[in-house]
C-alpha cells in the first residue's frame, strides 16, 4: 500500500513543508520551495532487499581489495585523492560553469584507459558527437573509453553492470533522474535517490563513480547537503576563467588529507598539472616594491610560497576603504587593529588594499606576520628585502607566536633561493642545524616592524 501527497521542499537544504512558503524554514533561502509528489510506503517493503543484506564478521577476517588504488598518471590529482582512484569510492566534484571538470575528468579517463582499464562517460549535457569533439581537440581516443548520451538512471545503472567500468563519471548529477519518482531532474529528491543509488553501485560493484555537479551562487554545490555526507570525497574547481590556472580543493576525503590541494593549468590542449606551484605565486615576488612579503603556506602536507601585496594610501574622502582578496576579511581588520594599538601607526584615515598573489586562498594564522608587515611596509614606503620570507602568527597583545611545520616551509623557501626567513622565537627551538638560511627570530611585532626600518 502507497499514499500520495504534494509537500513542498526547499532546494538547497532539503528542508520539507506542507504549504507553500516564501522563506525556507531551514537555511533561510528566499523562493527556494518548489512542489513535489512524495509517495510514503506502508509495510515490509524492504524484503526484497533482505538477500544482499551483508552479515556481521570480524575486521581481520575481511578480505582487502587486491588493487585498491589506481593511480591517474596525473601526480597532482593522485595525490588530492589520497594516491589514486580508490576502487568502489564515490567522488563528487564541483565548480562553476566552464571551469575544466568535464575536461579534467575526460583526460582522467584516457589516462586509465591506456592502462587497460574500462572507463565509462556517461553525459547528460551533451550528445556523444559533441563529447567526441572535445575528446578529438585534447587528443583523447581509446577504444577502452566508452561513452554514452543518458539521463535515466534505470539505463545507467544497466549500463554499468553490462560493462563492468573501472571508472564511471556521471555529467552531471543534477541530469539524473530516475522515472519512479514524479519530481524534475534536479529537485532534492531525484538528487538525492540517484546519487544514493550510483553510490550503492559503486560500492557493490567496485567501479569508482564521480559525480560532476552543478554549484549555485555562493560557490556550493547545488542540491541537499547529505549529497556531501554520502560521498566518500568531495572536490572543489576553483579559479577565474580569464585566468589560466585552477586550483582543485579537496573538501572531504576518507582516504587521505582533507587540506590538500591540486594546481593545474589550462592550455587548448586540456588542463596539465603545475609541477613547482610556488614559482607561479612569487613570479613577481623578488621585485624591489613597497607592500610584498613573500610567505611560505601549508595546504595539507605542501608548502607553497606565497606572495602577499599591501597597499596603504590616504583616503581623500568619506569612510576610508579596507579590500581584502584572498584572506580573511576579519582576520585582516583584527592586525589593523593590533597596529594601531601595538606599533601606533596611523591608519585610522587610510584605505587599504590586501591581495594575494594568484587567486589562491589563505586560510591559516602562519599568514598574519606577513599581512601585518606588508602594511607596515607600503605605510612607511620601507621595503621588505626580496630574500627573506616571513612566518608568524600575530596575537592581540602583539606577539608573534609559533606556527607549525616550520621545518617544512623553512626547506621550500630554502629551495627557491630565499636567504633569511622572519620566524617567531618559539619555533626556534625546535630547528635542526641543518638549514642553509638566515634564521631571524621575533617575539613581538615590534620587532619584525623594526626589521623593515
Amino acid at each position: 500500500m502507497s499514499k500520495t501527497g504534494v509537500v513542498y521542499v526547499c532546494q538547497h537544504c532539503g528542508w520539507k513543508s506542507l504549504k507553500w512558503v516564501g522563506r525556507c524554514g531551514g537555511c533561510g533561502e528566499w523562493d527556494s520551495t518548489v512542489e513535489e509528489i512524495q509517495t510514503s510506503h506502508t509495510g515490509l517493503h524492504s524484503k526484497s532487499v533482505a538477500f544482499n543484506r551483508e552479515l556481521p564478521q570480524p575486521i581481520t577476517r575481511v578480505k582487502s581489495p587486491e588493487c585498491p588504488c589506481i593511480e591517474t598518471g596525473m601526480k597532482e590529482f593522485d595525490r588530492i585523492l589520497g594516491g589514486g582512484i580508490i576502487v568502489g569510492s564515490a567522488v563528487l566534484i564541483g565548480g562553476t560553469p566552464g571551469i575544466g571538470k568535464s575536461t579534467l575528468l575526460l583526460q582522467i579517463c584516457q589516462n586509465i584507459s591506456q592502462k587497460g582499464y574500462t572507463t565509462l562517460y556517461i553525459t547528460g549535457e551533451e550528445s556523444v558527437a559533441q563529447t567526441k569533439l572535445r575528446a578529438e581537440r585534447l587528443s583523447i581516443l581509446s577504444d577502452n573509453l566508452l561513452v554514452v548520451a543518458e539521463t535515466n538512471l534505470d539505463f545507467i545503472l544497466e549500463n554499468i553492470h553490462n560493462t563492468h567500468p573501472t571508472m564511471v563519471v556521471i555529467d552531471s548529477i543534477q541530469m539524473i533522474y530516475k522515472s519512479q519518482l514524479d519530481s524534475s531532474p534536479g529537485t532534492v529528491a531525484q538528487v538525492r535517490q540517484c546519487a544514493n543509488e550510483l553510490i550503492y553501485t559503486a560500492k557493490s560493484t567496485g567501479s569508482a563513480i564521480f559525480l560532476v555537479g552543478h554549484v549555485t551562487k555562493q560557490g556550493i554545490i547545488a542540491g541537499p547537503k547529505v549529497l556531501e555526507h554520502m560521498a566518500d570525497t568531495v572536490l572543489y574547481f576553483e579559479g577565474e576563467k580569464s585566468q589560466c590556472y585552477r586550483i582543485l580543493r579537496v573538501v572531504k576525503n576518507r582516504f587521505g588529507s582533507t587540506d590538500e590541494i591540486g594546481i593545474f593549468e589550462m592550455r587548448k590542449n586540456g588542463l596539465q598539472q603545475v609541477d613547482n606551484p610556488s614559482e607561479i605565486f612569487i613570479s613577481q615576488g623578488r621585485r624591489i616594491n613597497t607592500g610584498s612579503a613573500i610567505i611560505p603556506c601549508m595546504e595539507g602536507t605542501r608548502a607553497l610560497l606565497i606572495e602577499i601585496q599591501a597597499l596603504v594610501a590616504r583616503a581623500n574622502f568619506g569612510m576610508p576603504e579596507r579590500k581584502v582578496s584572498g584572506v580573511d576579511y576579519n582576520r585582516v581588520s583584527m592586525i589593523l587593529a593590533v597596529l594601531e594599538k601595538r606599533i601606533e601607526l596611523k591608519l585610522g584615515g587610510q584605505d587599504i588594499f590586501v591581495n594575494i598573489v594568484g587567486g589562491v586562498q589563505i586560510d591559516e594564522p602562519a599568514a598574519d606576520l606577513g599581512i601585518a608587515m606588508t602594511i607596515a611596509s607600503s605605510f612607511k614606503e620601507k621595503v621588505i628585502p626580496s630574500d627573506m620570507v616571513v612566518i608568524g602568527e600575530v596575537g592581540l597583545g602583539g606577539e608573534v607566536r609559533n606556527v607549525n611545520q616550520i621545518e617544512i616551509r623553512l626547506k621550500e623557501a630554502q629551495r627557491l633561493g630565499f636567504k633569511r626567513a622572519v620566524i617567531p622565537k618559539d619555533n626556534v627551538k625546535g630547528i635542526g642545524k641543518e638549514f642553509g638560511i638566515e634564521l631571524i627570530e621575533v617575539g613581538y611585532l615590534s620587532e619584525a616592524i623594526e626589521i623593515i626600518g
